[in-house]
């Protein structure tokens, strides 16, 4: 059995891409606020992550599908979040991580 160095890089770049996005949406739930977020900027994102995805599909490649599904999932949370107004952002964020 040979050592696959491709997939050891896809794998770790599936990961991190996947991780990247947990941090700004804790964020976003820790804090009640994507002050400073660009709506723009993830729905670009969200775009990318859906182009991938579909492309992923179409060729039947499951290792771009499935970490490319779960980072448009991520992103889609966190543009939400960003177009929701304020009050429902802070509702959102107290419904996934309530103040004790």
């Amino acid at each position: 059995m040979t050592f696959d160095w491709i997939t050891v890089a896809g794998t770790i770049g599936a990961v991190a891409s996947v991780a990247s996005f947990t941090p700004q949406a804790w964020k976003i739930i820790r804090s009640r606020s994507t002050e400073g977020l660009s709506l723009g900027m993830f729905a670009l994102t969200c775009l990318a992550f859906a182009a991938w995805t579909s492309f992923g599909l179409l060729k039947g490649e499951w290792a771009l599908i499935i970490p490319n599904a779960i980072c448009l999932c991520f992103a889609l949370f966190i543009l939400a979040m960003i177009a929701l107004p304020e009050h429902k952002t802070k509702e959102v964020a107290e419904t996934l991580d309530p103040v004790a």
